[in-house]
C-alpha cells in the first residue's frame, strides 16, 4: 500500500491523521518538523506527503521546496491557514490540493486517494505515450517521452507535474477554449467549485515560467468568464514524423 508522511506540528492533527490512514490500510510515517520530514523523504519510499504551512517556528513551503530537489512526491496541504494569499502560495507553489482546518478525516481520506489515483495514471500515460510526440511553439518543445519542456537552447524549463499536465492539456487543445470545469476534470478528477482556485494557481506559475510579461500574456491567455486558451501556433510532431499537424493562432483573444 502506499506510503504516506504527515507533517504537523500538531500532535492531535498527527494521531487523529496516522490513525485513519492506518484503518484505511495505509503506510504511515509522521513528523513535526522540517527536519524529521526530511530524514523520511531521503530514507523512505514516499507516495504523499501532507503537510502543514507552518511548522512551530518554520516555513512549511521551505520543507516542501527542498523536498522537491529529492523527490516529485504529490503533496497535500492541510492547514489552518484559509487566507486567499496563503492558498495561492501553496497552490503556486505546485501543492496537488489544499485543505483546510477543521477538516473531516473522509474528506482528508478521499483526495489523498484522488491525488494518488492522478499519479498512477501519470505512470500509465507516461508508458503509453512514450516517444509518441513532440509539441513544438514558441521556441519551444515539449517532450512526451521525457515528460519535459525545452527551450530551443536546450534548456529545461523546471515544472512540476501538474504544471506539465496542465501545459500539455493546453497545448494539445490550442485555439479551444478549455473551461476550469473541463480542466479540473481532466487533471483532478473532480468538478470544479467558484471557491476553487487551484486552476488559475497554477497558470499563474505557468505564465512566470513561459510569458515574456504575464501582465500581458501571449501564450495562455484568459478568456473572461470561461477558463482559458493556448494561443499559440502549435506544431505537432508523431514518432514517425509521418504527420505534422498545425493549429493555426487564436487571433485577437480578449484577456
Amino acid at each position: 500500500m502506499p506510503t504516506i508522511l504527515i507533517v504537523d506540528d500538531d500532535p492531535e492533527v498527527r494521531r487523529v491523521l496516522c490513525q485513519a490512514l492506518a484503518e484505511d490500510h495505509f503506510t504511515v510515517l509522521d513528523a513535526s518538523d522540517k527536519a524529521r520530514a526530511l530524514h523520511h523523504v531521503r530514507h523512505n519510499h514516499v507516495d504523499l506527503i501532507t503537510l502543514d504551512l507552518r511548522l512551530g517556528n518554520e516555513n512549511g513551503l521551505e520543507f516542501a521546496r527542498e523536498m522537491r530537489a529529492l523527490h516529485n512526491t504529490p503533496v497535500v496541504i492541510i492547514t489552518g491557514l484559509d487566507g486567499s494569499p496563503d492558498r495561492i502560495a501553496g497552490l503556486e507553489y505546485g501543492a496537488d490540493d489544499y485543505i483546510t482546518k477543521p477538516f473531516h478525516v473522509r474528506e482528508v481520506l478521499l483526495r489523498i486517494r484522488n491525488v494518488l489515483k492522478r499519479y498512477d495514471h501519470r505512470l500509465v500515460e507516461r508508458k503509453s505515450t512514450a516517444g509518441h510526440s513532440h509539441y513544438e511553439f514558441d521556441h519551444c518543445v515539449i517532450d512526451t517521452e521525457a515528460r519535459e519542456l525545452r527551450r530551443a537552447n536546450g534548456d529545461v524549463v523546471a515544472l512540476t507535474d501538474f504544471e506539465y499536465r496542465l501545459l500539455l492539456l493546453l497545448v494539445q487543445n490550442a485555439a479551444r477554449v478549455l473551461s476550469r470545469e473541463e480542466i479540473c476534470r481532466a487533471l483532478m478528477g473532480h468538478e470544479w467549485s467558484p471557491l476553487d482556485r487551484t486552476v488559475d494557481g497554477h497558470i499563474a506559475r505557468l505564465r512566470r515560467k513561459l510569458e515574456r510579461s504575464v501582465d500581458e500574456p501571449r501564450l495562455i491567455k484568459s478568456v473572461r468568464g470561461v477558463g482559458y486558451v493556448f494561443a499559440s501556433r502549435v506544431l505537432h510532431y508523431s514518432q514517425s514524423h509521418e504527420q505534422q499537424h498545425e493549429t493555426q493562432q487564436v487571433a485577437n483573444r480578449r484577456v
